[in-house]
């Protein structure tokens, strides 16, 4: 993961395309703020389904996507489109990530929305609205004909998306968050859940709840991939090796690297060799 904030584009691209020809590396993500929340909190921040789209022309295997799109930043009919998009653009790479958007922490996530003009639902209803956005991007992807929608938080006449993305059904969705009210969203709707890293207990106790939740409606919990983001320090990359084993111990089979900025020439390769490679079985 490439956190696009503080960087150079030319940065964020030598490394993704690096890792395009890295067999070990199989995914690639950005994150999705409009101003830094870490570091110079004036410096540079790119919107995020814009650059990824980029990326997605210049790179031809990674699956990609954003760790994760707010849903309080767009509407659900405009992202389902602009996720389509960068589907189509990729080949058929899209990882359609998704979250509540940012809570109060940390601080400097806030302010972006008074920045741009965007209203800050409370918990509740921005929970809420996550749900029913999963249901009408998933309808924007499937339905053949055009369809109306009467919401609560959405409200769509005629709706219809075309093209359709080039995964079939649709990509596959990876919601982020560790609310109890968002696992109850990540048990209907995911195919992949993300937690951040640093509280491995407390990530092990989110997902059997998440367990608890799927066998509530009657989904298979093993039917949802356990995803976890490790921030990772270039000095220490034995105590990276030891949060990926533990992690992967504890059934969390989808890693995300979080690598800092600025990258050291050659950085893929290096996660790639240090931290994939020496932490699998056997090495």
């Amino acid at each position: 993961m490439t956190a696009p904030m503080n960087v150079g584009y030319d940065d964020v691209l030598r490394v993704w395309q690096e890792a395009d020809a890295i067999p070990e590396i199989e995914h690639a993500w950005l994150f999705d703020h409009l101003m830094p929340i870490a570091g110079d909190p004036d410096g540079p921040a790119f919107e995020g389904w814009t650059l990824l789209s980029a990326l997605a022309a210049q790179t031809r295997r990674l699956r990609l996507g954003l760790l994760v799109t707010s849903n309080r930043f767009r509407p659900p009919a405009m992202l389902a489109k602009i996720a389509t998009t960068v589907d189509v653009v990729s080949g058929g790479r899209l990882d359609f990530g998704i979250g509540v958007g940012s809570r109060p922490h940390p601080p400097a996530a806030r302010r972006e929305y008074a920045a741009h003009g965007l209203p800050f639902q409370d918990t509740a209803d921005a929970v809420a609205s996550l749900a029913e956005a999963c249901t009408v991007i998933r309808r924007l992807w499937t339905e053949p004909e055009p369809f109306d929608h009467d919401g609560t938080y959405t409200k769509l006449t005629g709706a219809f998306g075309n093209p359709k993305p080039l995964q079939r059904p649709h990509p596959p969705l990876l919601i982020g968050g560790r609310s109890a009210a968002t696992l109850r969203v990540a048990a209907e709707h995911a195919d992949l859940w993300n937690i951040p890293g640093g509280d491995l207990e407390d990530a092990i106790g989110r997902s059997a709840l998440l367990d608890r939740y799927c066998a509530q409606i009657g989904r298979d919990p093993a039917s949802i991939v356990r995803s976890m983001h490790l921030g990772i320090s270039y000095e220490d990359p034995a105590g990276a090796r030891a949060a990926i084993a533990a992690a992967t111990a504890a059934g969390f089979s989808h890693i995300v690297l979080g690598l800092p900025a600025p990258y050291p020439a050659g950085v893929a390769r290096w996660a790639a060799d240090e931290l994939i490679g020496a932490a699998r079985p056997g090495r």
